[in-house]
């Protein structure tokens, strides 16, 4: 019998450890993932707006900039805005691109943003709508 009780409390270490580990692992998804996250289109006008921005991914929202508000004061400006936004997406885990001519879009971690290219049949690119 001893040994019976030896497994039992084997087991039930076991299960306790593995129902640590699933908190734990709960508690990290909590942590990377915000209970709310919005989708919110604003426009870059300055390069101030850059830190609005950065608190914005670090928020946990997804953004879709509108960059010439700037590119009609300064190409040059709007070319270090989005260097620096490159920058920092990465270095915090997120994704960016390039959305059209007008439009760039960034994601907190762990949202990825899809770029496979595909063509239609006709050679047309397929659109959304």
């Amino acid at each position: 019998m001893p040994k019976l009780r030896k497994s039992s409390d084997k087991a039930g270490t076991k299960i306790e450890n593995l129902e640590k580990t699933k908190l734990a692992a709960s508690e990290t998804v909590q942590k990377i993932i915000p209970a709310k996250v919005y989708l919110k289109a604003l426009p870059l006008r300055a390069l101030g707006d850059v830190d609005i921005i950065k608190h914005e991914i670090k928020s946990g929202n997804i953004l879709i900039l509108k960059v010439s508000p700037l590119a009609m004061k300064s190409i040059d400006d709007v070319k270090e805005a989005v260097s620096e936004l490159v920058e920092f997406t990465k270095s915090v885990g997120g994704d960016i691109a390039r959305l059209g001519e007008e439009r760039v879009v960034i994601t907190p971690a762990p949202i990825r943003i899809w770029r496979e290219k595909t063509v239609a049949p006709d050679g047309a690119m397929p659109t959304a709508a």
